[in-house]
C-alpha cells in the first residue's frame, strides 16, 4: 500500500528483455539504502517487486500484462519515473490510499501553464467514469491528486510548483500517456451499487 506522495525521481538506467517481460533497472540513490530484496516499490504508480540491488541501482521485473496495461512498456534508458516505497503500519498517510494496481492508461489532453502552476486535463477510458468525482482522489503516475472538474471523458487537476518540480508530471506534454488509479473506496462503492442494481 502507498500514499501517492512521491519520494523521488529515479532515472531508468537500463531496460533488458526478459521474454515475455522486461527487467527495469532504476538508478535510485534516495531509495536504494532503504530497500530490501522482495520489497514492493511504486514505479510511476505501478507496484513492482525489487529483484536485485547493486549500489544505487534497483531492479524490477515487469511481466507482459504490466507492460501492456501501464506506461512502463514505453520506458527507455535516461527517462525518469516517480518512486515511492511502500507504507509501514503506523506511517502517516498524507495523500490517499493507493494500491499500486493501475486501472488504465490516460492521456494528457490539455495543459494550461500559469507562471509556475499548471492545470492539466487528462482523458480517461469510459469504464472509469463512475469511479471519478470532482473533489475526489486519483493517482496519476503514482502522484496523489485531487480532482477539480470532471467531464464524461476527461478530468482536470491543479498542479502546484512543488509537484511539477519533483515528479514526472512537470515534464508531461499533450499526448503523454500516464498511469491512472482511481480511489479505492470508489471502486468498492461502484462494485456494491452495481451488484445491488443487478440483484434488484
Amino acid at each position: 500500500m502507498f500514499t501517492g506522495l512521491v519520494q523521488s525521481l529515479a532515472e531508468v538506467a537500463k531496460i533488458e528483455a526478459r521474454p515475455p517481460g522486461r527487467l527495469i533497472v532504476l538508478r535510485a540513490p534516495s531509495q536504494a539504502s532503504q530497500t530490501r530484496l522482495g520489497d514492493s516499490v511504486a514505479v510511476n504508480g505501478c507496484c513492482l517487486t525489487c529483484v536485485a540491488i547493486e549500489g544505487d541501482l534497483l531492479s524490477f521485473e515487469a511481466g507482459a500484462e504490466t507492460l501492456n496495461r501501464t506506461n512502463l512498456g514505453k520506458l527507455t534508458p535516461g527517462c525518469h519515473v516517480n518512486v515511492e516505497l511502500s507504507l509501514a503500519l503506523g506511517d502517516r498517510i498524507g495523500g490517499h490510499l493507493v494500491t499500486g494496481h493501475v486501472d488504465a492508461v490516460g492521456t494528457l489532453d490539455v495543459r494550461h501553464d500559469d507562471q509556475q502552476w499548471s492545470t492539466c486535463w487528462f482523458a480517461f477510458p469510459p469504464q472509469l467514469r463512475r469511479q471519478i468525482a470532482s473533489k475526489g482522489s486519483i493517482a496519476v503516475d503514482g502522484v496523489s491528486l485531487t480532482l477539480v472538474d470532471v467531464e464524461p471523458a476527461r478530468f482536470s487537476v491543479a498542479l502546484i510548483p512543488h509537484t511539477l518540480a519533483h515528479t514526472t508530471l512537470g515534464q508531461l506534454q499533450p499526448g503523454s500517456r500516464v498511469n491512472l488509479e482511481t480511489d479505492l473506496l470508489a471502486k468498492y462503492v461502484e462494485q456494491q451499487t452495481s451488484a445491488w442494481h443487478t440483484a434488484s
